[in-house]
């Protein structure tokens, strides 16, 4: 009974364990055709999204390479040579390329050419309508628009024509519009440097290993402006047909500002012909007048043949000189000292001096100073002084700076040389380059001696530059009245300061071309509200100097913290 009990029992289990392995089983068989099912569905995501990858590929390889239809590049299109920036001395971007299109026809893949035209003539009315009607006809690829910008090519693209076609091109964009226009210069339509600075540097401008590199000018933006608005200003009160100005620093040679006026904008590729607008700075040649008479005392000094207080007695009212005759605009005393001389403006006392200098020390002079001379500057638009030949009568006109022609430039490097203890140094355009070697034209003594003398020029009471003193800058000068070689009826009115003159930093050249007497203006003349008696440069051009420094001082004083402990310290004997 035993045995028969424990087989009732086991048999019982079985069926347990034999139930419970089919109910597993069941399960299994379900999670099976579940996970089959999933897999099916994973299999289906993985197609549809390898799809969805295959096209957004093929969609961007579409769009890198700009084949969509209508938005396609023209075919066999070269990108113009790419060129570096230009900046100035604070890196701002003078110059730089940007990415610009070409607009060109391709006349066989237009359908309905009526249709076409009109399109053309909707959205760009100013296109040439006739003289595309004609190219297209003559069925030849041809361009209808150069230099676009994106939004252009955005609406050209939205006319829905695959017969447009886009040349990718870099174009040379100047940031300043006309501010810079006579050193910049400018490119062609294939970037290649055609005028100023973009031509003397075209190859360096191009070199693929320095693209990262900017040209860095000594040019200050900021200035530059200041000068531009002055002496845009100063044309429309004195009514003249041009001016002219140059900053330069003494010691280096660094050009701050360079302008000359009337300027034009150089993003606009025009071929400028017109003779005014030339770089009067660098380019024109000029008989500079009363600038020379520095030069003149400079000599005798040096060569101790008289010194500053030597008293030069009986000076004639006249010289006569061969065809000439040698006067004053004013008549001064017949005893003047050497100081006077200069700071009176003395024709016939300059006269007198230079007979005491000789005709040899002049002509060694004008040699050392290369003041007849191509001037050294890295423009090709540079002028060429006439040649300069001596006759009966040469050494006294040069004296007071007729009959020898030369520079703004020339002559501006030469004040630099005669306020910086006689140093000649190059002038230059280009940032952080070696200065150049110089040649010692004058003493250190005589250079002292002569800021003082172009001192007294502004402020003593028979100098002819008062309305340059400015307080705080020590300005010292000189007036002249120039003329351009061979016409006499192109007047120059000029005036070269040095400042602060007991330890100049600068040297401001400002010219007025053909400057008219303003008899609406009053000047603020040594305390005393009056108008200009005469239409010389103490009127007009030593007016528009004294309001350059007034407005570019204290930009130049922080930017040399020794500008600024001189004038603010030291005070000028």
């Amino acid at each position: 009974m035993k045995k028969k009990s424990k087989k009732n029992k086991n048999t019982k289990q079985t069926s347990f364990y034999f139930e419970d392995y089919l109910e597993t089983n069941k399960k299994n068989k379900m999670l099976e055709k579940t996970q089959n099912f999933q897999d099916r569905i994973y299999l289906l995501f993985f197609f549809f999204f390898s799809l969805i990858f295959i096209f957004s590929l093929k969609i961007t390889l579409i769009s890198l390479n700009q084949k969509n239809i209508f938005n396609q590049e023209a075919p066999n299109t070269k990108y113009s040579l790419v060129r570096r920036d230009i900046v100035d001395r604070n890196n701002i971007i003078i110059s730089r390329n940007i990415n610009t299109y070409h607009v060109a026809v391709d006349p066989k893949l237009i359908k309905d050419k009526k249709n076409f035209l009109i399109k053309l003539r909707l959205n760009f009315p100013e296109l040439p309508i006739n003289e595309i009607r004609k190219k297209i006809n003559q069925k030849k690829y041809f361009r209808i628009k150069k230099r676009i910008d994106q939004a252009q090519r955005d609406k050209f693209w939205a006319i829905g024509e695959k017969a447009i076609k886009f040349e990718p091109f870099q174009a040379r964009m100047y940031t300043h519009g006309d501010l810079f226009s006579h050193v910049i210069g400018q490119v062609d339509y294939d970037n290649y440097g055609i005028s100023g600075i973009e031509k003397y540097f075209d190859r360096e401008l191009k070199d693929k290993n320095l693209i990262n590199k900017p040209l860095k000018l000594t040019l200050d933006s900021n200035i530059q402006y200041i000068i531009n608005k002055e002496l845009n200003n100063a044309i429309k009160v004195f009514n003249a047909t041009g001016a002219g100005a140059l900053l330069m620093d003494v010691n280096s040679g660094d050009i701050i500002s360079l302008i000359s006026l009337p300027n034009f904008n150089i993003n606009q590729r025009n071929s400028i012909k017109d003779k005014k607008y030339i770089n009067k700075i660098t380019k024109g040649v000029y008989e500079l007048g009363s600038i020379f008479k520095t030069f003149t005392v400079a000599l005798a000094i040096d060569h101790k043949l008289v010194d500053t207080h030597t008293i030069i007695k009986n000076i004639p009212k006249k010289i006569n000189c061969s065809i000439h005759k040698i006067t004053d605009m004013k008549e001064h005393p017949k005893n003047l000292t050497v100081e006077e001389i200069l700071v009176r403006s003395s024709n016939v006392g300059s006269v007198v001096l230079a007979k005491k200098i000789g005709e040899e020390k002049f002509k060694e002079f004008i040699k050392k100073t290369k003041l007849t001379k191509n001037p050294n500057i890295e423009l090709e638009e540079v002028g060429v002084p006439h040649k300069l030949k001596w006759n009966n009568c040469k050494l006294e006109t040069i004296s007071f700076g007729h009959g020898i022609t030369t520079t703004p430039l020339q002559a501006t490097a030469l004040y630099a040389a005669i306020s910086n203890g006689g140093k000649m140094i190059t002038p230059s355009l280009i940032n952080d380059r070696k200065i150049n070697k110089f040649s010692k034209i004058i003493s250190v003594e005589t250079s002292m001696k002569l800021r003082n003398m172009l001192r007294k020029v502004v402020n003593s009471e028979y100098g002819t530059a008062s309305l340059a003193d400015k307080d705080g800058y020590y300005v010292g000068g000189k007036t002249g009245t120039a003329e351009s070689y061979g016409d006499k009826k192109n007047r120059l009115n000029t005036f070269i300061s040095v400042f602060p003159s007991n330890k100049p930093n600068y040297t401001l050249f400002v010219m007025l071309e053909n400057p008219k007497l303003n008899k609406d203006l009053i000047y603020n003349y040594r305390g005393i509200k009056t108008k200009a008696p005469y239409n010389t440069s103490g009127w007009n051009s030593v007016y528009v100097a004294g309001k350059i420094i007034e407005r570019i001082g204290p930009i130049l004083a922080i930017n040399n913290n020794e500008f600024t402990n001189q004038h603010v310290v030291e005070k000028f004997n």
